[in-house]
């Protein structure tokens, strides 16, 4: 399912998540709900000069906001590239909305740069 066959989650859902996601961002919500729920995304890792990554992300649904969310992401059909990382569902689904602000500015089904930071442990 590609992000534009998303359908947005009932503003009941959104609703629970509004005090952690901040202005435009908003926007986004529904929609970034509606793909947390699937459990599971495909998409490419872009790579400067060179070709972009095929990864998996799948992640544990969560019900509320502060319950724990673990993603696990596997790069190029390779269990050597796999990582994971657990944070807070409301911080995951921020991560989301991110990478449907970058879908729909570059055609791309990427993770922000701060969630690989995230993810690879860079910050720690």
């Amino acid at each position: 399912m590609s992000i534009e066959q998303l359908q947005p989650a009932t503003q009941q859902q959104a609703n629970v998540y509004l005090p952690y996601i901040q202005g435009a961002k908003r926007n986004f919500l529904p929609f970034a709900i509606s793909l947390y729920q699937k459990g599971v995304l495909e998409g490419h890792r872009k790579i400067e000069a060179s070709e972009n990554i095929p990864f998996v992300a799948s992640w544990n649904v969560a019900t509320l906001p502060s319950d724990l969310t673990r993603c696990r992401m596997q790069f190029d059909g390779n269990a050597d590239l796999s990582y994971e990382v657990m944070m807070a569902s409301f911080e995951f689904i921020s991560f989301l909305i991110e990478l449907m602000e970058n879908y729909k500015r570059y055609r791309v089904t990427d993770f922000s740069q701060s969630f690989y930071r995230k993810l690879l442990r860079i910050d720690e």
